[in-house]
């Protein structure tokens, strides 16, 4: 009879499951901003480490992280049991305690002012308003007018099978523009996984509160995702001054 010491998962199929999850504050993967420092596997029990860049990032931010990365891991058939180890973080015993003992956040920070659900929100909200702003660039970019993107559904991308690019038809068919794949999938699965476009005939971009957009509010709606887009980008940039200069003092002491 094999067991799970050789069934186990592996390192990369367990870091396959880490880079699904995001720091919430920058829409980017915990894998590609560095944050992981070690992954541990014994049989059916996988240990992660973790560093973000500073001491004192949000513990709500820090909560998601830990949380996401141990139902992640989790995930993987061959795993029993995930423990996450959050490093150099103010509250990282609150944090570690709460996460792998099953805790809720509340329960783990009981002064706090708001719900790690209402955090939660609010920043996926900023994802997708970023998201959209780049896959609505992209359109602009193929030659589509403002009226005709806020006029789309999923079912207007037609793409077929090896094809990268998702073709939109015009003009009762006439015309077909073939636009770039990659920022629409990555709006797509942000507005789908927070529930804004479900169906295949919903409206594929709305407004950061979650309405159709008006044709006539598209530059104002379409300068918010800008706004949006901007801010994460430039907070990844601190983010990364921050942790290449953690990488430097480390370096330094070694």
């Amino acid at each position: 009879m094999t067991g799970l010491a050789s069934d186990g998962p592996t390192r990369e199929a367990v870091r396959d499951r880490l880079d699904r999850v995001t720091d919430p504050e920058l829409d980017r993967s915990i894998v590609a901003l560095e944050y992981i420092d070690d992954i541990e596997i014994d049989a059916g029990t996988v240990t992660v480490h973790l560093t973000l860049p500073t001491a004192w990032c949000s513990p709500a931010f820090a909560w998601m992280m830990a949380v996401d990365s141990r139902t992640e891991v989790e995930e993987l058939p061959a795993v029993e049991r995930a423990r996450i180890y959050l490093h150099e973080h103010m509250h990282e015993i609150e944090i570690n305690r709460g996460v792998n003992a099953g805790r809720s956040f509340a329960e783990a920070f009981p002064d706090a002012d708001d719900t790690v659900d209402a955090v939660r929100l609010e920043l996926d909200r900023k994802a997708r308003t970023a998201r959209q702003y780049d896959a609505v660039e992209a359109l602009l970019e193929a030659g589509l007018e403002p009226e005709t993107i806020v006029s789309l559904r999923p079912c207007d991308l037609e793409r077929t099978d090896g094809d990268d690019r998702p073709s939109i038809y015009l003009a009762d068919r006439a015309v077909a523009v073939s636009v770039p794949a990659d920022p629409i999938d990555r709006y797509l699965e942000k507005a789908r996984e927070t529930g804004l476009v479900d169906a295949e005939t919903d409206p594929l971009f709305l407004t950061p509160e979650g309405e159709p957009i008006d044709p006539e509010a598209f530059e104002l709606v379409h300068r918010r995702g800008r706004l949006a887009q901007v801010n994460m980008s430039s907070q990844g940039g601190i983010c990364d001054g921050l942790r290449e200069s953690r990488e430097r003092r480390l370096e330094a002491s070694d």
